[in-house]
């Protein structure tokens, strides 16, 4: 599992390209945008963003393998494969959470260290776009992976002609990714800074556990791409209007 693990990095960097760090960093920003974090005023929140970038790739190295092949495990030992096929709509759910649950705390820990730092008392609204660029960092790295491996797999705008609006999927997704990666972040900062901060990691894993459920509803056939790629926008937007009002909320009070 260890090799996996080595592997995987090798491979989440062998090919990067200008084009898929360039509109990583664009998608990235457009969300950030929304949020107006003070990234001049406080450069403080530039180590944030680095952090939640460099956190990207271990988090999806420790769901990918020890936490999946755990789970797997657990799983095998308690039901049968037909029993899990029958039930894994409901069955995926607590995986899914836990998968959630993980990458939102590896997301958190830029926010909660210096929330440590300056003595556990920070402002909701600053909290709220700390998690925000730290979630910025997370996404955009985990996008420029997702986008590289769409242009080496030989993606090009013949496609598009060919296969119309579907042959850009990949870029909507990795686009709504990264907007609920940041949402969910940054409704966890405001919740640490609030003094709910289990509460709401809970709750930012939830935001998580849509988007990476419909791909268990493309596996069982319930849903097509198109509807899943339409329904992590909605979501995407859902949770950044929600984040938005507790910061515009919070800053008239």
């Amino acid at each position: 599992m260890i090799q996996q693990m080595l592997n995987f990095f090798v491979y989440f960097f062998s090919s990067p390209s200008v084009m898929s760090i360039g509109l990583a960093v664009v998608f990235g920003a457009i969300w950030l945008a929304c949020y107006r974090p003070p990234l001049i005023t406080k450069p403080w929140l530039w180590a944030v963003f680095a952090a939640g970038a460099v956190l990207a790739p271990i988090a999806i190295a420790v769901t990918a393998f020890p936490l999946r092949f755990g789970i797997s495990w657990v799983y095998g030992s308690l039901w049968s494969q037909e029993t899990l096929s029958q039930w894994a709509l409901l069955a995926s759910l607590p995986s899914m959470y836990l998968f959630g649950l993980v990458q939102e705390g590896f997301k958190l820990l830029p926010v909660v260290a210096y929330w440590w730092r300056e003595g556990r008392d920070i402002e909701p609204k600053l909290g709220l776009a700390a998690g925000a660029v730290s979630g910025a960092g997370f996404g955009i790295l985990e996008a420029q992976w997702t986008l590289s491996y769409i242009f080496t797999s030989g993606w090009n705008w013949e496609k598009v002609q060919i296969e119309g609006l579907v042959a850009l999927a990949g870029f909507w997704e990795s686009f709504f990714v990264i907007g609920v990666h940041v949402a969910s972040c940054a409704l966890a900062g405001w919740g640490l800074a609030r003094g709910w901060g289990w509460q709401f990691y809970l709750l930012a894993a939830f935001v998580y556990l849509l988007p990476s459920y419909t791909y268990v509803l493309m596996s069982k056939e319930l849903i097509t791409a198109v509807q899943a790629e339409f329904l992590i926008a909605v979501w995407a937007l859902i949770a950044t209007g929600v984040v938005l009002w507790l910061r515009e909320r919070k800053s008239k009070v």
